[in-house]
């Protein structure tokens, strides 16, 4: 049997019927919601969505609430708390759950090296700041900085039964009760439907990733007498994932029709003994190949033939193989909440027999397709009401406890403990976590309970692993490592990228006549937004204006809206400095228009104190409104003369800007540019890192050299190879899939990096990422 494999499927949620309630407005940190949901008013099909509007001032997600989010999206509301910090609607519609983590990045990374990291920024919408990392940021984020209560999983069946575990229970709440009925029922009825495989991930004829798996060609009328045969299959760890290396294929009666071990086409890495039972030295010999066994076994089985298996998607993706008749009894057996129950048990508690027992070497392919088969006759023979009596789910629970070697406690009360770690929570719902990882960089949570590690010796072999592992596991951390910047590199990178933005947010406007009115030039430029500083340039033959703004939209405005124009009868022309650190400013303001977060947002100057009543008077102005979100001074806590509203598409923002810049409100404003958080980072610019527009700043030697070479390791190049290869990763994973992009930030004796995390919902028409 395969490692661990009932903890390693994507479970559907269990559905739960409930109404989103409307959004609320809320003042805190300026973070306004809005009631008016497209969601609760159109009848289109429900699907997990994200809105985060951040309840801080600096944007900064702590790793504790990372960790509320990530429970949260594994067992959902009614049994963890809700995050604090952002909303999952629909967590019952996720699929999967995969967090890359950039170890060795940060802010200063992703920002410094933006156009690099360009494809992510336009798929992913919503950003957010980290603090710098501690000793184990993965530890910190799963929740493993506290002691685990639950101790070790039981790995063993042993002490007597609880008295409680046949007692009277109401038959109409289990869970096998509910699907099936408490009549008999026939083999036709417990075959999984289409749409059910389509849910559980079953290869199917027509899906992309299925286009060379072969057909059984079993498309026979079946009924209630059609044959079973069990099927389990043994697997070992290949350069290219996973790979078939035993089949057994059990008729009805118990006769074993085919036992065969199969040659892997790739380099094995793992045999996987322990669990499947192959070693080195029993494969060698075998010449048997995957082609031979799909042959094989096609003429094996007849027309109306019903595969039956334990977990048997995983075991059909490893003969390559689409069969339209089965019965899988890890769902046959329904389990409350979406669990599975695990073979061994089940062929304890239903059957009496003990298998996988601890003192043989791996798993028995044959003796485990015999028992898989004897599940589903039970089944047949004596109905769903007498499993129910059975009591199964009472039976588990005493067993893990007693394994644990500690007294009952209440499951619910347990996951709803704030130091509930995200693998208890994948754990309770009989999910485990797959973590992929260089070898030198595993840390803690590669040694716990619960996780599927698999370590690697590069950054490119973590990428291949990834392809082929995340659509087996339902909740994925895969980790890249990257060397650091070193101390001087790091001080003159976040010198430059935070000079680089007071740079663009300058413009020099010009010429003017002699006599020009000086303060009506500055109420016109003042008219755009809030102006850091204003000088007036008397270094050319005719006088220019200098204005350095407070945010990079308010020049982007003042450009657009005054360059070209005739002021006392000259054309003037408005545009930035021009300096190293300017020359793609053109390109990077694009690339920042086109930010995924930035498309539904927009920018807008002149507001009063009362703008937020004034909104709320103009229901046309709410369609669409996710938040309002108005900055204040920090010294003297007003409230400042702009602000930015944040809709769920860009058309919903268009229409508003096109309102509020019309005759009525006469407001300035234009698409928004800058992540709410990168603000908050470049308030804190140290006057040390400010300087004279135009003067220039060199790189120091050793980086120009690196460039110069092309040297793969240098950051800006790690930057744009790394950020492709993670986006067309993202591209591949299936809709539904919440996905978490985290640089952890940077902490040494030398002063500390903030992180950055990029967090979004694959959707079903996100096949591919611009530019990739």
């Amino acid at each position: 049997m395969e490692p661990e494999r009932e903890g390693t499927e994507r479970h559907p949620r269990k559905v739960r019927k409930r109404r989103q309630a409307p959004n609320k407005l809320v003042g805190a940190a300026e973070a306004m919601k809005a009631s008016w949901d497209l969601e609760e008013s159109q009848p289109e099909a429900k699907k997990a969505r994200l809105s985060t509007i951040l309840f801080t001032d600096n944007c900064e997600v702590t790793h504790d609430q990372l960790c509320e989010l990530l429970k949260y999206a594994v067992l959902g509301k009614s049994n963890v708390p809700k995050p604090s910090w952002c909303q999952l609607f629909h967590q019952n519609h996720l699929n999967n759950v995969v967090v890359f983590v950039l170890q060795g990045m940060s802010q200063l990374h992703f920002y410094r090296f933006y156009l690099e990291f360009g494809c992510l920024g336009k798929a992913f919408r919503h950003k957010f700041r980290l603090p710098p990392p501690s000793s184990d940021f993965l530890a910190d984020i799963v929740g493993l900085q506290t002691k685990q209560r639950a101790g070790d999983l039981p790995k063993t069946m042993e002490g007597p039964l609880p008295s409680n575990a046949k007692a009277t229970i109401n038959l109409q709440n289990d869970p096998i009760i509910q699907k099936y009925g408490s009549k008999k029922v026939g083999l036709t009825r417990c075959l999984l439907t289409k749409e059910e495989m389509r849910t559980f991930h079953f290869p199917l004829q027509g899906f992309p990733e299925c286009e060379n798996f072969l057909l059984t060609k079993c498309n026979g009328s079946i009924a209630d007498n059609s044959p079973l045969f069990g099927l389990d299959c043994e697997m070992c760890l290949t350069s290219k994932g996973r790979e078939l290396t035993r089949i057994s294929l059990v008729a009805e009666g118990g006769c074993c029709v085919m036992d065969e071990l199969v040659k892997p086409e790739n380099k094995i890495l793992d045999y996987l003994t322990s669990f499947s039972g192959i070693t080195k030295k029993i494969l060698n010999p075998v010449t048997t190949k995957l082609k031979d066994v799909q042959r094989q076994l096609k003429a094996l089985l007849p027309p109306d033939a019903v595969l039956v298996g334990h977990s048997l998607d995983l075991d059909l993706r490893a003969l390559k193989m689409i069969h339209p008749y089965v019965i899988d009894t890890s769902l046959l057996y329904v389990r409350e909440q979406g669990r599975r129950f695990k073979l061994k048990f089940l062929a304890k508690a239903i059957l009496g027999k003990d298998i996988q027992c601890p003192d043989r070497l791996g798993h028995d392919a044959t003796e485990d397709a015999r028992i898989i088969l004897e599940l589903a006759q039970y089944f047949l023979k004596y109905g769903p009401k007498k499993i129910a009596e059975l009591n199964l789910e009472a039976l588990a629970n005493h067993q893990e406890i007693q394994a644990a070697g500690q007294e009952p406690r209440n499951t619910t009360e347990v996951l709803q403990h704030p130091n509930t770690s995200v693998l208890e929570c994948l754990d309770s719902v009989g999910q485990k976590l797959l973590f992929l990882t260089r070898e030198i960089d595993a840390g803690e949570l590669a040694s716990s309970r619960n996780c599927q590690t698999i370590k690697c010796i590069s950054n490119k072999e973590v990428l291949e692993q990834a392809r082929v592992e995340i659509p087996l596991f339902p909740f994925s951390i895969v980790q890249f490592s990257f060397k650091a910047f070193s101390p001087i590199l790091t001080e003159e990178m976040n010198k430059r990228m935070r000079i680089k933005w007071t740079e663009i947010s300058t413009v020099y406007a010009g010429p003017f006549s002699k006599n020009c009115n000086l303060r009506a030039l500055k109420r016109l430029f003042k008219s755009f937004g809030p102006v850091q500083s204003m000088t007036f340039v008397l270094e050319t033959c005719q006088p220019h204006l200098c204005i350095q703004y407070e945010v990079l939209e308010a020049a982007q405005l003042a450009i657009e809206s005054l360059d070209g124009i005739l002021v006392d009868g000259t054309c003037i022309k408005v545009q930035r400095p021009v300096t190293e650190l300017t020359l793609d400013c053109e390109t990077l303001v694009n690339e920042l228009e086109g930010d995924s977060e930035n498309q539904g947002s927009i920018y807008l100057f002149g507001v009063s104190e009362t703008f937020k009543e004034q909104l709320l008077q103009e229901p046309r102005l709410f369609l669409g409104l996710e938040a309002v979100i108005l900055p204040k001074d920090l010294k003297n806590g007003k409230q400042k003369k702009y602000c930015f509203l944040k809709f769920k598409s860009f058309g919903s923002a268009q229409r508003a800007l096109n309102i509020l810049t019309g005759k009525d409100w006469k407001l300035k404003g234009r698409h928004a540019l800058t992540p709410r958080h990168l603000h908050a980072w470049l308030r804190g610019l140290p006057p040390e890192s400010r300087r004279p527009a135009g003067l220039r700043v060199v790189p120091p030697p050793f980086e120009q050299e690196a460039l110069q070479t092309v040297k793969l390791d240098h950051p800006k190049i790690a930057a744009w190879r790394w950020g492709r290869k993670i986006g067309k990763l993202y591209s591949s994973l299936c809709p539904g899939t919440l996905c978490l992009i985290l640089l952890p930030g940077t902490k040494s004796t030398h002063g500390s990096l903030s992180g950055l995390g990029l967090m979004g919902i694959k959707e079903e028409e996100e096949s591919t990422i611009a530019g990739l």
